[in-house]
């Protein structure tokens, strides 16, 4: 039935975003670390538009790099778009006008997957789009109640929900199609979050480093924690680490600036010089604070170097 959770599991192979945990399973191989020149190339590529799958196009254009960090910059350009476009397509004018278009579509007997190719047209997020045509839809045909965001969102994570059988099936091909957004994206994206801490902690455990993870420093008191605090520092490239930060993305440099300001450098002011891995990989360029106590990299350190207790004595 469309909207259960049983087809999670079939949604990520398809679209090949269980990469991510074969990552972890198969020790992490570093990904590809890019100059800022590389990065606009494909930034290039995906603004382009090319016909079929990007990400497809992406790897068979890119190959010395990791399909994962192509993934994750494309998934980035598609967030970056639905914000820059949200609030014009999401207008009560313009949103009426989407609704009344894709009413004709169905009244005109086109297959399944109206919404899908609208979403492609539009060059927009298809689960985004599925949301707004539900708020237009519960507008007018439950004109009694007001639409709530609560009510769309369960609609949404359970389509068989939707009376309409016709939007019910258009809304989960949309949630099937989008690698961003919807109830399944979002499933995905914060289980291979969870296997990337998982993987880090696994490897801290193995080399017999203790530490905090982010849990035990809230119970503590602290508001901003990273993922990981060492109780005892380590050296990594020469470099003093207190903190380690998991990312499992690609760390460009909106989303770099971003954490920056709002994570990195709390927990630089609270805890010292850190590290963060950004697991898909980032644009070279970006790893500017070393000296300052912020280091970048995309996998797990080698080359790391312990306390001796004997030459504090």
């Amino acid at each position: 039935m469309p909207g259960t959770s049983a087809d999670v599991s079939e949604f990520t192979a398809r679209r090949g975003l269980v990469n991510g945990f074969k990552k972890c399973n198969e020790s992490l191989n570093p990904v590809s670390i890019m100059k800022l020149q590389q990065y606009e190339e494909v930034i290039q590529v995906i603004n382009s538009k090319p016909a079929g799958n990007i990400v497809a196009t992406l790897v068979n254009k890119f190959e010395g790099i990791e399909r994962t960090t192509l993934n994750s910059i494309w998934a980035q350009e598609m967030q970056k778009k639905v914000k820059k476009n949200f609030h014009r397509i999401h207008a009560q004018d313009k949103a009426s006008e989407i609704y009344s278009n894709y009413l004709s579509c169905v009244e005109s007997r086109d297959p399944p997957g109206i919404l899908v190719k609208m979403a492609l047209a539009m060059d927009y997020s298809p689960a985004m789009l599925a949301k707004l045509i539900l708020e237009q839809y519960l507008i007018a045909n439950c004109p009694h109640i007001i639409v709530s965001k609560s009510q769309v969102n369960r609609l949404l994570r359970d389509t068989t929900m939707i009376e309409d059988r016709d939007l019910s099936i258009e809304v989960y091909l949309c949630l099937l199609e989008d690698e961003v957004y919807g109830p399944f994206a979002d499933s995905i994206k914060h289980s291979i979050g969870y296997e990337y801490e998982f993987f880090l902690r696994r490897e801290l455990e193995k080399l017999n480093i203790s530490y905090q993870n982010e849990d035990d420093l809230r119970l503590r008191g602290y508001d901003k924690t990273p993922d990981i605090k060492l109780d005892i520092p380590i050296a990594v490239d020469g470099k003093v680490v207190n903190w380690i930060e998991s990312k499992a993305s690609f760390g460009d440099e909106e989303s770099h600036r971003t954490y920056l300001k709002d994570q990195f450098w709390s927990y630089w002011n609270r805890f010292g010089p850190g590290l963060v891995i950004y697991w898909f990989g980032f644009i070279e360029e970006l790893d500017e604070y070393r000296d300052k106590g912020i280091m970048l990299r995309d996998s797990f350190p080698s080359n790391i170097v312990f306390m001796d207790p004997l030459s504090i004595a």
